[in-house]
């Protein structure tokens, strides 16, 4: 900018600290376009702040993926002015697939590793997740619009199961799912820096994790009012179109 404008590039610098400007720094968004949105969102935000009598509300999703990654040389240990390390490069394992089920309310997790990600094996941990809730409550699940939730099968054993109910989220809105919350967690604390001989090193280490979490989980709660967030929602959605 300095070259083109024919100005000094500390006065470049002055104009953008003077105007709070850092073009260097940016930040990812993506406004949803879900014609169902105000009514999912509503209804996903309701089952957070004013959850259903007689009933469990979980946040519900798959980690997909997850890399079994050994390190190509050990790594040496921080100490006194000098941080961890681990190479960049690794051998690859094999993967897995973590569905996971975020219960609101205390804020333990119900987990299960699988080698795919199918809508079998969506039903398959529906079926966990029945087994381990009492069978006089009702299930509400909070979900994405990945087409595995609403699979023809999936929606027959739903109708076999009448105490679970499926709840989507507006499309590109991941972060109205709490449990997407838990999964940063799971990878900045267990994952990324992990050193695993095989796939079922990968899933000891998830399931210690989960193990772990659950012995001190705390609730995430959530505090915006549906209101609130559409306010936002819409002035974004405002802004982009004046700008293009």
């Amino acid at each position: 900018m300095a070259a083109q404008q024919a100005l000094s590039a500390a006065s470049v610098y002055r104009i953008w600290r003077a105007h709070r400007l850092q073009p260097h720094r940016t930040r990812t968004f993506k406004l949803s376009t879900d014609p169902a949105f105000v009514d999912k969102l509503v209804d996903v935000v309701g089952l957070y702040v004013n959850p259903p009598e007689k009933a469990l509300v979980f946040c519900v999703d798959e980690k997909s993926q997850i890399q079994a990654w050994q390190r190509s040389q050990p790594g040496l240990p921080m100490k006194a002015g000098r941080v961890g390390t681990m190479t960049h490069d690794y051998k690859r394992h094999g993967t897995t697939t973590l569905f996971a089920a975020l219960n609101v309310l205390d804020g333990t997790v119900i987990g299960t590793c699988l080698p795919r990600h199918r809508h079998q094996e969506f039903r398959r941990f529906l079926q966990v997740l029945a087994a381990q809730t009492p069978a006089d409550l009702d299930i509400h699940a909070i979900v994405d619009n990945y087409a595995t939730h609403k699979h023809p099968a999936i929606q027959r054993w739903l109708r076999r199961h009448p105490r679970f109910h499926l709840h989507f989220i507006p499309t590109s809105s991941s972060w109205l799912n709490l449990v997407e919350v838990w999964f940063a967690h799971l990878t900045t604390q267990q994952i990324r820096r992990g050193d695993f001989l095989s796939v079922q090193d990968l899933i000891d280490a998830i399931n210690s994790y989960v193990h772990h979490h659950n012995d001190h989980a705390q609730p995430f709660l959530w505090t915006q009012p549906a209101e609130r967030i559409l306010e936002k929602v819409m002035k974004c959605r405002a802004i982009s179109e004046s700008l293009h």
